[in-house]
Parts: structure tokens; C-alpha cells; sequence
């Protein structure tokens, strides 16, 4: 028998509309980067192109326009997501599976880090780079992009660590492994889509990144694709709009094809049957 619930047919339209409006939101932008792309005389104005053309894709394929900043852009954001997973594990795992007095101040604190703006510390930042010599070097860059990410880095993995029982590791204990190959060969194959989580979610922040890159790295030729993108707005006003929107469907690839790839590879968590009650 169904049981009787009130209607909400009016609170049903109400997010139906919501939800249409920030459908619009999004669509409108990735329309205009499509169509615009192909279009031989586009503007800013989303509409369907008289003609088709690819040339604006041959336009900005080149070494200096594209390959380069994008190569950048994938050795910024690959060691940025790479470094902040490996610290945030060896960080979270003793917070989750060790008991001690400064556990919850120490995660306050790392919350309150996650809570500063950027350009507030760009400035000393920006000195100590200056005076260490790593001004204008991509590992400086990505040694410090790994440190903003690490406060949310933190929070994330200690909830997925969290989720794979204790006692799996006291199996692995009982048979002589220390508590490093625990982690590594118990705790880190069963979390492997909370390790996917943290990686895109480092990644699409470092790849997308303009202000970073943009005071640390002063030479062209180290600049990722998020800051070069400005190549394409010229003096006085002129923008290349076909080649702008030809670069950002390039841009969007590399993220796409790792949302796909890591979503084949980090499969589900393996816990059925590891536990026996």
C-alpha cells in the first residue's frame, strides 16, 4: 500500500526551472566555443556559422601558440596533483587511524589554511621565491601549488581512509607488515577512487590556475596554456575570436580525457568480502 505524501507539485516546477536556468548558464558558453571554432568570422555573439572552417585549428596549432603552453600546463598540473596526493596520504593516515590530543586542532588549522585567498599571500610568497632563486621555475611553481592544495587535499583523503576498515590492517600487522606497507599495499588499493577524487580534483585547480603561474613564471616559454590564453586578445580591443574558442576546445581536452581515464582505471571500493563479521 503507497503511502499518501503531499504534493509538491509547485516545488517540483520551481527546481525544474532552477535547474533549467543554470542548464542555459552552462550551455551558452560551450555553445559559443564550439560553433565559434568553426566559424571563419566569428564574434562574441553565439550563432550558427555561414560557413565551416578548420582553419582557426591550423592557426593556433603551433609549437608556441598551443603545444608548448599546454606541455606546460600538463607537467604544472600532473606534478601539482601528483605531489599533493602522495603528502596528503602519508598526512591523512595517521590522522585517521591515531588517536592523539592536537588531531582536531591540527584539522581546524588545515581548514582555516584551505580558507585564504591567494593574493594574500602571493606577496611574501612572491619575496621568499626572489630570494630562494626559484623565481621563474616550474618545480618552485608546483611545490607551491601542491601547498595550496594540501588543506583540502587533507580533509578529503582522511574521510576516505577513514572508510576502509582498521582491522584490515591488523590482518597485514599480524602477518609481519609495518604500518608504511599497510598503507601502501592495504589502505591505498582499496581507496583508489578517493585517491581519483583528490587527483582531478588538484589537477582541474592547478590547470586552470592563471594567477599563480602568471607571477612565479616570467618566461613565455614556462607559462601553461591558462596564462599564454591571453595571447589571443590584442591591443586596443581586437580579440581573434575563432582562434580563442579553437584554443579552448584544445584546452578542455587534456581534462576531459583524464576525467574518462581515471574513471576506467579507479574503479570501486573493494571492501565486499574483506571484512568477515
Amino acid at each position: 500500500m503507497a503511502l499518501a505524501s503531499p504534493r509538491k507539485t509547485g516545488t517540483a516546477i520551481a527546481a525544474s526551472i532552477a535547474l533549467a536556468v543554470v542548464g542555459v548558464a552552462f550551455f551558452v558558453p560551450l555553445a559559443w566555443i564550439v560553433l565559434a571554432s568553426v566559424d571563419p568570422a566569428a564574434t562574441v555573439a553565439v550563432g550558427i556559422p555561414g560557413s565551416f572552417t578548420l582553419d582557426n585549428f591550423t592557426t593556433v596549432l603551433t609549437p608556441d601558440l598551443t603545444f608548448v603552453p599546454l606541455w606546460n600546463s600538463l607537467v604544472v598540473s600532473g606534478g601539482t596533483a601528483v605531489v599533493t596526493v602522495l603528502v596528503a596520504t602519508l598526512a591523512a593516515y595517521p590522522l585517521s587511524r591515531y588517536q592523539m590530543r592536537w588531531n582536531k586542532s591540527f584539522l581546524y588549522t588545515v581548514l582555516f589554511a584551505s580558507c585564504l585567498p591567494i593574493t594574500a599571500v602571493m606577496v611574501p610568497v612572491y619575496a621568499l621565491f626572489v630570494a630562494l632563486g626559484l623565481l621563474d621555475s616550474l618545480p618552485g611553481t608546483v611545490m607551491f601549488l601542491a601547498a595550496t592544495s594540501l588543506p583540502m587535499a587533507i580533509w578529503m583523503m582522511k574521510n576516505f581512509v577513514d572508510s576502509v576498515p582498521i582491522s584490515l590492517e591488523e590482518a597485514a600487522w599480524m602477518d609481519g607488515a609495518s604500518a608504511m606497507q599497510a598503507l601502501f599495499r592495504v589502505v591505498v588499493p582499496l581507496m583508489r577512487p578517493g585517491l581519483a577524487v583528490v587527483f582531478i580534483f588538484v589537477f582541474t585547480q592547478a590547470w586552470g590556475n592563471f594567477f599563480v603561474p602568471f607571477v612565479l613564471l616570467l618566461d613565455p616559454d614556462k607559462q601553461p596554456a591558462a596564462v599564454s590564453i591571453y595571447n589571443f586578445f590584442g591591443v586596443n580591443g581586437a580579440i581573434a575570436y575563432g582562434q580563442l574558442a579553437a584554443f579552448s576546445v584544445l584546452y578542455t581536452l587534456p581534462v576531459l580525457f583524464l576525467y574518462l581515464l581515471v574513471q576506467r582505471l579507479s574503479g570501486g571500493f573493494a571492501l565486499a568480502g574483506g571484512v568477515k563479521g
